[in-house]
């Protein structure tokens, strides 16, 4: 619990030093990619574990013993700090005070809140609703009274832009750091002006969700970072790349009959087993023990 307790803390230090970069993962191997790739912070996409692990659209779908179950094999599988994606927090309030207490206990350094009605859909998709204000500030004040360690980073997510335009937006974000959020996540901002507007108008650690094909445009790191945001997410982009290279792979393997053709494109077993921090040879696997 100690190691954890630090990640949290340093979370908090990377993104008051300047923006993290944050690749989406639906699993721990993923997870560990991203560390040895050197990143210092790992997302985990609610809607990657709906689409990867359940084989559902991300609808809120998943339950909250679920999510943390998933959540919590991510967080412990590597030593940078990962947040998740708790959709709605699970319910009400009450709710969204279990979700936190769960989520810190299964090693997550962070999560964040959104505030649309259950069933939800993704911020980029039409078709969504929103709760009433009043309702998400009671959601963020149960969640941040909930929290054992101060370092848990709470972080509000608005969809409000695509139903009440960007001062709404704004106007919301506002609310929810009255009420003790951390962090803002506004969803769906659809130009560069607006981006770097809410980060003149919205005084917090700001995230910015970089998924493809939605209705944001595409900035890089850098970009992101002299526009105002402490935080930068790819939700979906490594199952994005994953799901059609295996499309492709199955399809040459019911062709041919067999995956020879593919071998110089497989990860080998020798790197297979470097990303677990497994050694074959040894008596025993000390990796879990050793997180």
């Amino acid at each position: 619990m100690a190691e954890k307790i630090w990640t949290k803390r340093h979370l908090r230090k990377l993104i008051s030093e300047g923006i993290v970069a944050m690749p989406g993962v639906p699993n721990a191997s993923m997870a560990r990619q991203v560390e040895r790739a050197g990143f210092a912070a790992v997302y985990i996409s609610g809607a990657g574990l709906a689409n990867c692990t359940a084989g559902l659209p991300d609808v809120g779908l998943l339950t909250l013993n679920e999510v943390v179950t998933l959540a919590g094999f991510v967080a412990n599988a590597v030593k940078i700090p990962a947040i998740v994606d708790a959709d709605t927090g699970f319910g009400g309030a009450e709710n969204a005070a279990r979700t936190i207490y769960e989520l810190e206990r299964a090693g997550l350094a962070g999560c964040h809140l959104e505030d649309q009605e259950f069933p939800k859909r993704c911020g980029h998709l039409a078709g969504k609703r929103l709760v009433p204000t009043d309702e998400m500030e009671a959601k963020i004040r149960a969640a941040v009274a909930a929290k054992r360690d101060p370092d848990f980073l709470v972080i509000a997510r608005t969809d409000s832009r695509a139903l009440e335009n960007f001062d709404g937006a704004v106007k919301r974000a506002n609310v929810y750091l009255a009420a003790g959020a951390d962090a803002i996540f506004p969803e769906a901002l659809q130009t560069k002006e607006e981006f770097r507007d809410f980060a003149r108008e919205v005084k917090a650690p700001l995230l910015a969700n970089m998924t493809e094909f939605g209705k944001s445009p595409s900035f890089n790191v850098q970009e992101l970072g002299e526009l105002g945001y402490r935080m930068v997410i790819f939700p979906q982009s490594a199952f994005r790349v994953s799901m059609k290279t295996t499309k492709e792979f199955f399809r040459g393997l019911k062709l041919a009959g067999s995956p020879n053709e593919w071998f110089d494109r497989m990860q080998t077993r020798k790197e297979l087993y470097e990303t677990l921090d497994y050694d074959p040879t040894a008596e025993s696997w000390p990796g879990y023990q050793s997180r």
